[in-house]
């Protein structure tokens, strides 16, 4: 959306341009405190704020990744496209935003890979230390698990839909979801998720709390979710509640 504002900006100001005798020069480096009275003025502002915070935005990432910006320039840059008085054309402006845009994704890839790899290391590390512990079991699929409550209701099946209560967290304690802290329980298929849960539900009884402990191959692999980040051990405790339905 912010995209499309900024090209329309610069697409009315080069229209515009051509039949406007083009305005003075602004002095881009001072700031003022804007008296915004009418409805006008503040929508005129608000524009203007937001392609600004937008391409802020844009920048600090960009930055992060070690591309560094002249934001006089870029001011100057903005200004004269507004004021149709830019130095480049529209395919030259596309060039280089194109080529800017490819090397923050190769950047953005080796960084993914990077830690996707840290995460394998650790969560293998996590593992083989984990299966140690008293209490704790191991599947055939790597799948690792701790009984917490047993419980003595119906066993869970593949085609049973459920409602559980859960929490779950990153190697380092890192909460990245909970239906407790949402005071709901969530109800959803067995076969619908990852195979972790798939796996992982039907060793319990309703009544029963687990903690599982799913290594990256049975939860989201080499995707990113939220702050679940690619080739993630994952940990979470579990509890059913009830078998909706079967399939």
């Amino acid at each position: 959306m912010k995209k499309a504002l900024i090209a329309i900006l610069i697409g009315s100001a080069l229209g515009l341009s051509a039949c406007q005798p083009a305005p003075e020069p602004v002095d881009i480096l001072k700031v003022e405190v804007l008296n915004l009275e009418t409805d006008e003025q503040k929508q005129a502002y608000a524009m203007g704020a937001s392609v600004g915070q937008f391409i802020e935005s844009k920048i600090l990432v960009q930055e992060k990744l070690g591309v560094a910006y002249d934001k006089t320039i870029v001011a100057q840059g903005f200004i004269a496209a507004i004021q149709g008085q830019t130095q480049m054309d529209m395919q030259e402006m596309q060039t280089i935003t194109q080529a800017i845009e490819a090397k923050v994704r190769e950047q953005q890839a080796a960084i993914a890979a990077a830690a996707g790899a840290a995460n394998i290391a650790a969560g293998e590390a996590f593992l083989a230390e984990n299966a140690k512990r008293e209490g704790v079991m191991v599947t055939d699929s790597g799948l690792q698990y701790e009984v917490i409550t047993q419980g003595e209701g119906e066993n869970a099946k593949a085609e049973n839909t459920v409602k559980v209560h859960y929490r779950g967290t990153l190697l380092d304690g890192t909460e990245f979801d909970s239906s407790y802290k949402r005071n709901e329980p969530a109800v959803f298929p067995l076969s619908r998720v990852i195979s972790g849960w798939t796996e992982g539900l039907q060793l319990m009884n309703v009544g029963s709390k687990f903690k599982f402990f799913i290594p990256s191959e049975l939860a989201y692999g080499e995707r990113s979710t939220g702050l679940i980040t690619s080739n993630s051990t994952l940990i979470f405790e579990v509890e059913l509640l009830e078998i909706v339905a079967a399939d």
